[in-house]
């Protein structure tokens, strides 16, 4: 079975004679929600799941945290080195603000990523690049 941990977000793929006993377990200290069971044939797309939905939201947002996360930085390291408040970093991550293209240049050289990852998810093909 799919099971997702709502908060903090965990995606757990559970197989095995014990699977019962651990989602029990599971429910016990967390939020879930079943994606799907082996013994339904329904398999959902992660598109229609609210998750995936909530993460599209605020898609930008969860890039930049991925991508501060990786980096090993907390919010205040983040702002301390963009020499801007811990609150605007968090702003960012949670969509309530938005960053400016000369914001997104900063940050991708202090994350040490393209600026593409931080406004797409993924390195774009530029057909232009002449390193």
């Amino acid at each position: 079975m799919l099971v997702l941990v709502k908060k903090p977000r965990i995606e757990l793929s559970i197989q095995g004679e014990c699977a019962d006993e651990l989602l029990a377990w599971i429910k016990k200290k967390y939020d879930i929600e079943i994606l799907t069971e082996e013994d339904r044939d329904e398999v959902i797309p992660i598109e229609s799941t609210d998750f995936w939905k909530e993460m599209q939201k605020n898609r930008i947002g969860n890039l930049l945290a991925g991508a501060r996360l990786k980096a090993g930085l907390t919010q205040i390291q983040l702002a301390e080195q963009l020499g801007i408040r811990q609150n605007m970093v968090s702003d960012y991550e949670r969509g309530r603000r938005t960053y400016s293209d000369a914001m997104a240049n900063r940050l991708s050289n202090v994350l040490n990523v393209r600026e593409e990852q931080l406004r797409y998810g993924s390195e774009q093909d530029n057909s232009s690049d002449s390193e």
